[in-house]
């Protein structure tokens, strides 16, 4: 009956009401920041999927070692490239870029390149620094914690 569900098995089992634990931290950790992302981008959830993409596309060559270089360039992607890492229709890529490039997030070149704005950069990275790695920082620290004390089960 769906008015008697329980969750998980019974009583005894450390591990298992901890990682129900992280679980709910972790959900609730996503849902705040998904809220917030939703308010950023005039509750359209695939706008900072797709921002998130190109600025991976245009910055993400700096997480092998490369060293960063004041004046180095952004690595360009295209909407092409955009719909296929996302898995979304190009048309749908194509239109959704639309918009984050009339809310100023990103600059469409006349070859079609994107690159995330100035503007996208200084707002995340404020974000970044005030909120987001301190709640993400807090959240680890809470799951490390529960984790840490809940024997592990070696079945």
């Amino acid at each position: 009956m769906p008015g008697n569900r329980t969750l998980g098995p019974g009583k005894g089992d450390t591990r298992r009401k901890a990682l129900r634990s992280v679980a709910t931290i972790l959900a609730r950790y996503e849902l705040r920041k998904l809220k917030r992302l939703l308010g950023d981008f005039d509750n359209d959830i695939m706008l900072p999927l797709l921002l998130g993409e190109i600025a991976l596309h245009n910055v993400g060559v700096l997480e092998n070692g490369t060293e960063h270089e004041p004046e180095m360039p952004l690595r360009p992607c295209n909407a092409y490239s955009i719909a296929a890492a996302t898995g979304l229709p190009r048309e749908t890529v194509r239109r959704k870029i639309g918009r984050l490039v009339e809310q100023g997030w990103v600059e469409k070149c006349d070859n079609g390149h994107l690159y995330m704005t100035d503007r996208t950069l200084e707002h995340f990275s404020k974000l970044l620094q005030s909120r987001d790695l301190p709640e993400l920082l807090d959240t680890a620290e809470r799951v490390r914690a529960l984790l840490g004390t809940a024997p592990v089960d070696e079945r």
